[in-house]
C-alpha cells in the first residue's frame, strides 16, 4: 500500500524510532539475557526436549515462518507441541475470523487469543508445556540470533498478515518479542484488535523502563497463568 508517494513501510518508519544508543544497549541485553538464560535453563530445555520424543514420533524443535520487523520473514523456533501431521488449516480459519472480528477469545471457551479451546492436534506433553509457556523457551535462540527481542509484539504468522488492514502493519515498526505489552496485559481477554493496539501503544512509547516492567510482569503471568492458554 502507498501513502503519497511512500510505501506503507516508509510511511510508518518514524513508530518505534529510537536514538541508536538504545538499540545499541537493548541489543546488547538481549544478548547477555538471552546466553545466560540459555545456559541457566539448559536442563530444563534438555529435559522438555527428550519428553516431546518420548512422547510423540517427530522432532522436539517446531520452525514456523513468521513476519518480524518491516515485515521481513524469519524462522522462529518453538519445541514442537503438535502431532507431525497436524492440518492448520483450522486454526488459520479461526485465526481469520479473529482479525474480521467474527470471533473472540472469550467465544473459544476462555482460551489465549490464537488458541483453539478443542484441538486434538496437540500432544499430552504438548498440551503441558503449553500451559507453563515452555514451548516458547526456544526463541531465546531468536533473541540471540537478533530476529527478535526479549520484548515486543507477537510475531505474526504469514497467512495473518494478508488478512491485515494497513493499520495493523504499525505493529511491525518494532522487532517482534519473546513477551510484551499485550501478554502482561490480559491477552486471554483481548480481542485481536485490542492486541494490536496494545502492541502499536508500545512501539509508540518503548523505554528500557518499560522493557524492563514487562520483564518483571511476565514471570507472573505465567505462574498465574493469568491471560494463559
Amino acid at each position: 500500500m502507498e501513502a503519497h508517494g511512500l510505501t506503507h513501510q516508509e510511511a510508518t518508519a518514524h513508530i518505534g524510532e529510537q536514538p541508536r544508543v538504545f538499540s545499541v544497549l537493548r541489543r546488547c541485553f538481549d544478548l547477555a539475557t538471552s546466553s545466560v538464560l540459555i545456559l541457566l535453563l539448559g536442563p530444563l530445555l534438555i529435559g522438555v526436549a527428550l519428553a516431546i520424543r518420548l512422547d510423540s514420533r517427530g522432532p522436539a524443535l517446531f520452525r514456523q515462518r513468521r513476519v518480524g520487523h518491516r515485515e521481513k520473514e524469519f524462522t522462529l523456533y518453538k519445541f514442537r507441541s503438535m502431532r507431525v501431521d497436524a492440518d492448520p488449516r483450522g486454526h488459520q480459519e479461526y485465526v481469520t475470523a479473529l482479525i474480521k472480528g467474527e470471533n473472540t477469545s472469550q467465544e473459544n471457551g476462555g482460551e489465549t487469543l490464537y488458541k483453539l479451546a478443542v484441538d486434538n492436534r496437540i500432544t499430552p506433553v504438548g498440551r503441558w508445556i503449553r500451559r507453563w509457556s515452555l514451548d516458547e523457551l526456544p526463541q531465546l535462540f531468536n533473541v540471540l540470533k537478533g530476529d527478535m527481542t526479549l520484548v515486543g509484539p507477537r510475531p505474526a504468522i504469514p497467512y495473518e498478515v494478508s488478512e491485515y488492514p494497513s493499520w495493523y502493519r504499525e505493529r511491525f515498526s518494532v522487532k517482534p518479542g519473546l513477551t510484551g505489552y499485550w501478554q502482561v496485559s490480559g491477552r486471554n481477554e483481548r480481542t485481536y484488535e485490542e492486541m494490536v493496539r496494545l502492541d502499536i501503544e508500545y512501539a509508540e512509547r518503548r523505554s528500557l523502563g518499560l522493557d524492563l516492567l514487562i520483564l518483571l510482569k511476565t514471570p507472573w503471568v505465567v505462574l498465574s497463568r493469568k491471560g494463559a492458554a
